[in-house]
């Protein structure tokens, strides 16, 4: 079968918006949670690779998608796995359940990078991750970078400030997500409907005191949204679509 985390999560009054339904950012933040908590098992969690190996843990693609919205007070049910430890990267894969049912999946692509020249870890070295990954749970999905278009329809600028940041010292990846939906204006284009599908790449870092830049177009059913610093340089590209309730 493999090795799985299987963790309990509720919906709380923090993760809703104006529609009763479970924020993108939220729903991201519990499958980060629900990561934190299977690398805490496995011994391989944030101060532990950092102690071992002078490295962070660093998300670099997420992808979620829903069958019908999580509302408040949902009880949710996470199982995680991982797809073992090879060349510079790690994906992580997720099933949501409610009441029994399953409501949910999702992939994340990670990587672990030295704390202080950023460089790339590589994965096989990871002896935590070896022989415990998810076996015949593991998903075929992959991530790749969204296709942004030649022009976009708006731009929104964004001051980043210190509750966007985490341990890591930059900006949590979940806060991404708030950006770019409220670049959209989500709270017009949501109503009536649910967050089917949304991904996330995270190009570059940000850190707090920094302005983005967030671009945003409609592509037939998919939004779209691509962050830039001040200089240009993209940090992260993010796309979205919505259904009907």
């Amino acid at each position: 079968m493999g090795t799985f985390y299987e963790g309990q999560f509720r919906v709380d009054s923090r993760d809703v918006d104006l529609f009763n339904q479970c924020r993108p950012s939220a729903l991201l933040g519990i499958l980060q949670e629900a990561a934190t908590q299977a690398a805490l098992a496995l011994g391989a969690s944030g101060p532990e690779v950092l102690a071992k190996y002078n490295c962070l843990w660093m998300v670099t693609r997420s992808w979620v998608e829903l069958d019908a919205p999580l509302r408040w007070n949902d009880l949710v049910d996470v199982k995680t796995w991982h797809r073992g430890a090879s060349g510079a990267s790690s994906y992580r894969d997720f099933d949501l359940f409610r009441d029994g049912k399953a409501v949910g999946q999702g992939s994340t692509l990670w990587v672990m990078v030295d704390a202080d020249s950023r460089k790339l870890f590589r994965m096989k070295e990871l002896a935590e991750f070896q022989g415990t990954d998810g076996g015949e749970l593991c998903k075929s999905v992959k991530l790749h970078r969204i296709p942004m278009p030649e022009e976009f329809d708006n731009r929104v600028r964004r001051d980043l400030r210190y509750s966007d940041t985490d341990i890591n010292g930059h900006v949590n990846n979940i806060h991404y997500a708030d950006f770019a939906c409220d670049s959209l204006h989500l709270e017009e284009l949501g109503r009536g409907k649910f967050v089917r599908s949304l991904q996330i790449g995270y190009v570059n870092e940000c850190r707090a005191g920094e302005t983005i830049w967030v671009d945003t177009a409609a592509r037939g059913d998919e939004l779209l949204a691509r962050g830039s610093g001040e200089d240009g340089v993209e940090r992260f590209e993010f796309s979205l679509t919505l259904a009907d309730l």
